[in-house]
């Protein structure tokens, strides 16, 4: 949404895909992705179903994932999102999120 790396969030906007945040929050968490719907400047959608999503960097950094898994997340986050009246894709996504965080468990 800045354009920029501010701060350890991301601040999607998903209007022009047409899902609110609340949509998108309880989509990705059904494929195993933990975010929260959050308004966005400007925002045009009403309070309780923003048009937007936080995605907080803690959470994978904190597992020692970078640039590429970063990326990788995306394309699950998107994948998700695309597919999202899906069960199956959704569970495919799941299965790729399972994947990656066996590959980067949580530190002890």
């Amino acid at each position: 949404m800045s354009g920029g790396t501010d701060n350890h969030l991301l601040l999607v906007d998903l209007r022009p895909k047409e899902i609110n945040g609340k949509h998108a929050q309880e989509v990705l968490d059904r494929a195993g992705i933990t975010v929260n719907k959050n308004a966005i400047p400007f925002d045009t959608y009403p309070i309780f179903k923003p048009g937007g999503i936080r995605v907080g960097t803690p959470a994978v950094t904190t597992r020692g994932m970078k640039e590429e898994e970063m990326l990788e997340i995306a394309d699950l986050v998107s994948e998700a999102l695309q597919n999202r009246n899906d069960q199956l894709a959704l569970e495919r996504v799941r299965a790729k999120v399972c994947d990656l965080t066996r590959r980067f468990p949580l530190p002890s």
